[in-house]
């Protein structure tokens, strides 16, 4: 347990990002979920939008530390290749 107030002040701030980055990192896998499950499906007109919203979400999630940038911009060029590949 914390015996300092800067400690304690530490404390409070770590939960406070720790529940904020889960919540992030929460509705990150969802965006991305969505879109595999869309481009699974083959139609490549409906699975667009949300590959665009994935990418916009791991783009945020990684400008706030949430998931490391090289993850972010691993997983966006996955997914925009996978939906290229239908597209064809």
């Amino acid at each position: 347990m914390a015996n300092h107030p800067s400690a304690e002040k530490r404390n409070r701030q770590r939960l406070v990002r720790a529940e904020r980055n889960q919540a992030v990192r929460s509705s990150l896998r969802t965006a991305v979920k969505k879109a595999r499950a869309a481009i699974a499906s083959g139609d490549s007109a409906t699975a667009k939008a949300p590959v665009a919203a994935a990418s916009i979400a791991l783009a945020k999630a990684a400008s706030k530390g949430v998931v490391h940038a090289r993850a972010a911009s691993r997983t966006t060029s996955r997914i925009q290749a996978a939906l290229g590949k239908i597209a064809r």
